[in-house]
């Protein structure tokens, strides 16, 4: 054999064995991720959990194809910090975004960035809330420096914040008036952008957060069907709900039309707890509702879909909005510098390939309003004033409904979790202070929360569409 035939028979054997060891590459065969949020969606508000008048079939065989999570947590208990808490891996406080309307920090590193970074197509669908506009959800302008575009994404469609029917949406800065349900809208858009990422054989990252069910509660005829019985504002809420259901059908029916199902991660979650008033309630039992820590104001459906990678089930294993960055990076092989530390979510990979964690080896914190929380596997820590530091702790496999304050009868752990809360407590305002980046402080140029009705950029549109209910109504501040 000559030295050429040998070299080239060496390796043949060699590159196989070196590949089976390299983390994922950026092609066609590197998993696609799709990450999908509803809007104000709460925990009891699914068919699999036996709604007593939603029905959710598309929902529901996601569930029984994926791994449902029976404990998983949104970032905060309002919306925009949970959607920076997806992004970074980090809890909200320690980006810049302790409310709903705070704009998320150049600074910070984001997955998006990360996926462009290995060769993904990144687009995003729907509302986006992390660029400090407040109030209802108003295109986005092509210079808006906190833009999707401005966090790694290639290609937007989206709105500020809340929308329903026939949107004013922003098409990388450009505005464009749909027709139809924004569950829709958003689904057929990112489907066009996922063909021309398959045509053209590059792996995708897509983003779609919908509008719904957030108010003005606003439902198609073809989508209260059955749902007449209830008052306008339970029946049009469902009635999103059920727009929303359908979507998620015509997602899951393409991807499998289009033979990738089994190469792309679908993962489904809400931004926080239910709404308080809803006829049947919204959080499933639960303590509390969306603005709050308690268990219905932060516990969310959530599933994760692998079509043939991982095993259906259901776990009550706690898991967070936290933890999608840490385990996309995981799956992916990213570099350990992907993510800003300190990160506060846990690869849930070993999860994933049942290989256990049995529990949770780092706890999850929440913090709002002058108020935290500390979950710790079956036990929470609630911070019922930071500044008074005063606690309570409940055991939520006993517990569910955070009725019984167990911090006189177990006293170690209370104490135990204390100390993590404010040794965490010391940590956030670290970040909070800008010490985890580069220059050691915020830049000086983030621009503060504000209502766009006041940004003069946005007069000619509220002329425009200012008779609308969303935008004529839609502020209260």
């Amino acid at each position: 054999m000559s030295p050429r035939l040998r070299i080239t028979a060496f390796c043949s054997i060699l590159f196989p064995l070196v590949m089976a060891f390299l983390p994922y590459t950026t092609n066609a065969q590197s998993p696609n991720v799709i990450l999908i949020m509803t809007d104000d969606q709460g925990w009891g508000q699914t068919g699999y959990y036996n709604h007593p008048i939603l029905k959710t079939p598309n929902l529901d065989k996601m569930a029984e194809n994926g791994l449902r999570f029976d404990r998983f947590y949104a970032g905060a208990p309002v919306c925009s910090p949970t959607r920076a808490s997806v992004l970074t891996g980090r809890s909200c406080v320690r980006s810049g975004v302790p409310e709903h309307g705070y704009p998320l920090r150049r600074q910070e590193k984001v997955l998006s960035q990360a996926l462009k970074a290995q060769g993904y197509a990144t687009g995003h669908f729907g509302k986006w809330h992390l660029n400090g506009m407040r109030g209802p959800g108003a295109p986005i302008f092509k210079d808006d420096t906190h833009s999707p575009g401005a966090f790694g994404f290639d290609t937007w469609l989206t709105v500020t914040n809340f929308f329903d029917v026939n949107p004013v949406m922003s098409r990388n800065g450009e505005f464009e008036e749909f027709q139809g349900t924004s569950s829709d809208i958003i689904v057929e858009e990112a489907l066009k952008f996922i063909e021309t990422a398959v045509d053209g054989n590059r792996p995708f990252f897509t983003v779609i957060w919908d509008g719904s069910p957030h108010s003005p509660f606003v439902a198609m005829e073809e989508d209260v069907k059955g749902l007449e019985h209830l008052k306008p504002r339970s029946k049009n809420h469902y009635g999103e709900l059920v727009a929303f259901d359908r979507s998620l059908g015509t997602l899951r029916e393409k991807l499998r039309e289009l033979q990738i199902a089994e190469n792309t991660i679908v993962w489904f979650c809400s931004d926080n707890g239910g709404l308080p008033g809803m006829k049947p309630e919204s959080v499933g039992g639960l303590r509390g509702n969306k603005g709050n820590l308690w268990e219905g104001g932060i516990r969310v459906p959530g599933i994760i879909e692998w079509e043939g990678k991982i095993t259906p089930g259901i776990t009550d294993f706690p898991a967070t909005t936290m933890d999608i960055f840490p385990t996309i990076a995981d799956i992916l092989g990213l570099p350990k510098h992907t993510m800003l530390k300190p990160s506060d979510g846990i690869s849930l990979k070993p999860l994933l390939e049942n290989k256990g964690p049995g529990t949770r080896k780092k706890p999850i914190p929440f913090i709002f309003r002058g108020k935290a929380a500390l979950v710790d596997n079956e036990y929470k820590l609630m911070v019922t004033s930071i500044e008074e530091q005063t606690f309570q702790l409940f055991n939520l496999e006993k517990d569910k409904k955070e009725s019984t304050d167990i911090s006189l009868a177990e006293p170690k752990k209370f104490k135990s979790m204390k100390k993590d809360f404010m040794r965490w407590y010391k940590s956030a305002n670290r970040s909070i202070a800008g010490l985890d980046y580069p220059e050691k402080e915020v830049d000086k140029n983030e621009p503060e929360s504000h209502y766009w009705k006041d940004n003069p950029k946005y007069q000619s549109f509220l002329e425009k569409y200012g008779k609308r209910p969303e935008y004529s109504g839609g502020f209260k501040k």
